[in-house]
């Protein structure tokens, strides 16, 4: 897949890559079991159909390398000052004091909408007023390109809906 992803640190993914990718919730799903109240996740999964349409949207969804993903966890997404990058030829940064990532510049913009539509499409869900309006800037600064509109109108054929953001 061509997709741009945000921390597969500009590999493409292939067959040899085997468990070295996961899939990752661009919204994190702990940010969800706590505005939803519905315990942990496995026990959303067992109790609750919001949590169950959320954590399925794909919309939300990127292919990642497990090594960054795992270091992201539920991390807010922000710009750290100076470039200590967490695997040589990754631009991806992360402030494990104060619990923060930040991705190449690259792919903000994706980030963004991912973040803005699951705030937006699912209105229990909360962007911090910092993080919303840094997400709004990411988004004006790194416009969807072809590749994510494809990608939209495929999510769109398999969902049934679009990211308002990427048009």
């Amino acid at each position: 897949m061509a997709a741009v992803n945000w921390n597969r640190c500009e590999q493409s993914f292939g067959k040899r890559h085997g468990r070295n990718i996961n899939i990752e919730h661009v919204f994190p799903m702990s940010w969800v079991t706590k505005s939803l109240k519905c315990g942990t996740r496995n026990q959303c999964r067992n109790s609750s159909d919001r949590f169950n349409r959320i954590e399925a949207d794909l919309h939300n969804l990127y292919p990642a390398l497990a090594e960054i993903n795992d270091l992201r966890g539920a991390m807010s997404f922000v710009i750290i000052k100076g470039e200590k990058r967490v695997r040589k030829g990754c631009d991806f940064e992360v402030d494990k004091r104060s619990y923060k990532a930040e991705p190449r510049p690259e792919v903000r913009g994706n980030i963004a909408r991912a973040m803005l539509y699951m705030a937006d499409n699912y209105k229990e869900l909360k962007l911090f007023k910092s993080q919303r309006k840094l997400m709004e800037k990411w988004h004006r600064e790194d416009p969807p390109d072809s590749e994510e509109k494809r990608r939209n109108r495929l999510i769109e054929s398999i969902q049934g809906n679009r990211n308002p953001y990427i048009g």
